[in-house]
């Protein structure tokens, strides 16, 4: 997830996207890193058959440059189109 200005990226892991995306958006948790830092759109995700799957690669994501998250996010959506509202909301 990012902001609107695209100055700060959020990587996380959940067994429930849609939920999670409107958990940050609505708030709920007002410390959260997602809240202070107003990270709200949904700009690349993966999927994985098991939790060790994707924590591994949470970890691979969040410890790389911030150069690799853009391509990342770039390879797939380059117009950094919010995918919660063209994909996520619709499962």
């Amino acid at each position: 997830m990012t902001n609107k200005t695209r100055t700060t990226f959020y990587t996380g892991v959940t067994s429930d996207l849609a939920k999670r995306v409107q958990q940050h958006r609505s708030r709920m948790y007002p410390s959260s890193f997602t809240t202070r830092y107003n990270c709200f759109h949904l700009v690349y995700f993966e999927n994985f058959h098991s939790i060790e799957e994707a924590i591994a690669r949470e970890k691979q994501i969040k410890g790389g440059s911030r150069a690799k998250k853009i391509a990342l996010i770039e390879a797939k959506n380059p117009e950094w189109r919010d995918l919660y509202d063209d994909e996520v909301s619709l499962w």
